[in-house]
């Protein structure tokens, strides 16, 4: 009943652009206090704004513009991507080839793959190809192209001609942020192509974020959620998300 009437208050925010709290009320037939714990809700999964009394569609959501540097992004959400990594790791087996891209949650993977053997890790980061070098005895293939420098990592018509010729296991790969109804997105085009080369390549697509990325669009769509076959997250996500990706067939695992 709950996940039902989330889903009429979005199609209805949608339809007529706003709602307000009381009127939801009287539709619904429930208290004031349940339609606000409904928009707090919705907005953590990306799903609308509240907005004075009320609420607005999810276009006018936190719209990101930049890319912040590898250094900075680092530093953001430490322990939830440290248990995100592990849990990833656990999905390498021996003999596998996966793709790890330049998402800094895949780079925490490197320690944890050491004792997997043997494994080919190709890569278009370079931190991430200086960690699992030094840090396991994997065969490690690094992708060529332009060096994006804000990413940390190889992009443009190389890396992709050299992803289209490859079938890997396994993908895991980051994003810059994602939400039900526009999927992952990000603010660099050369950045989008890579990731969906990568995508292409795999048999299997697994996704690493932490849930603070629900939520927030870039403006350049990568790929829908269901693209993915696994997500990775922590146990911020709310409940009513995970439902909703479970009902388009990903695989959601809280760490």
């Amino acid at each position: 009943m709950v996940q039902q009437r989330r889903s009429q208050i979005v199609a209805l925010v949608r339809e007529a652009g706003s709602a307000r709290v009381d009127e939801l009320a009287e539709r619904f037939q429930v208290s004031e206090v349940t339609i606000r714990n409904d928009l707090v809700q919705l907005e953590r999964q990306g799903l609308l704004l509240r907005d004075r009394g009320g609420a607005l569609p999810a276009s006018q959501t936190r719209e990101l513009t930049s890319l912040l540097a590898v250094e900075q992004r680092a530093h953001l959400q430490t322990a939830e991507k440290q248990r995100i990594a592990r849990a990833a790791a656990q999905m390498v087996s021996p003999g596998d080839t996966i793709l790890l891209d330049a998402g800094t949650t895949v780079v925490e993977m490197a320690p944890h793959l050491a004792g997997i053997t043997p494994l080919t890790v190709v890569t278009n980061a370079l931190n991430v190809a200086l960690e699992v070098s030094a840090k396991t005895s994997a065969n490690v293939i690094l992708l060529g192209g332009n060096l994006g420098r804000e990413s940390s990592s190889t992009l443009g018509s190389i890396a992709e001609n050299t992803l289209n010729q490859l079938r890997v296991q396994k993908a895991f790969l980051g994003t810059q942020a994602f939400d039900l109804e526009h999927g992952l997105t990000d603010t660099t085009l050369e950045i989008a192509q890579v990731k969906r080369a990568m995508m292409r390549a795999a048999l299997r697509v697994i996704l690493l974020t932490d849930s603070s990325k629900l939520g927030q669009s870039g403006f350049i769509k990568v790929a829908p959620v269901t693209a993915v076959q696994t997500m990775i997250t922590d146990v911020g996500l709310p409940p009513e998300t995970k439902l909703e990706l479970e009902r388009l067939g990903v695989e959601v695992v809280l760490v």
